[in-house]
């Protein structure tokens, strides 16, 4: 079953750093990047208004686990946004590709 994770990124580099790392280690099949995105957030009592990148990571949720641990270990937030969503309905050739990329996970680096 496909899991969606959306997270953001300070920069579209860093983004495209995590996201490499994450396909090339079979936690994800593609993580899209969405750059130029305005945050306005609440951080350590201050409003904070930052440009940061959106990422939506497609993985599974038998890999969701090792994913979210490895997201945690690449990204450079103390708090990373990072949500989770199972869709109601997914393209069954889709869905297929989703499933075989992160069916072989490669050894941890």
């Amino acid at each position: 079953m496909i899991r969606v994770v959306v997270t953001t990124f300070s920069d579209e580099a860093t983004a495209a750093a995590a996201v490499r790392t994450l396909v090339a280690e079979r936690l994800a099949a593609c993580g899209t990047i969405v750059p130029a995105a305005r945050s306005i957030y609440r951080w350590k009592d201050r409003i904070e208004d930052s440009a940061e990148s959106i990422v939506l990571f497609k993985t599974t949720r038998a890999a969701y686990s090792a994913f979210e641990t490895r997201l945690r270990e690449l990204h450079p937030y103390e708090t990373p946004e990072i949500l989770a969503f199972d869709p109601a309905a997914a393209g069954e050739s889709y869905a297929c590709w989703v499933e075989e990329c992160c069916a072989c996970r490669a050894s941890p680096q």
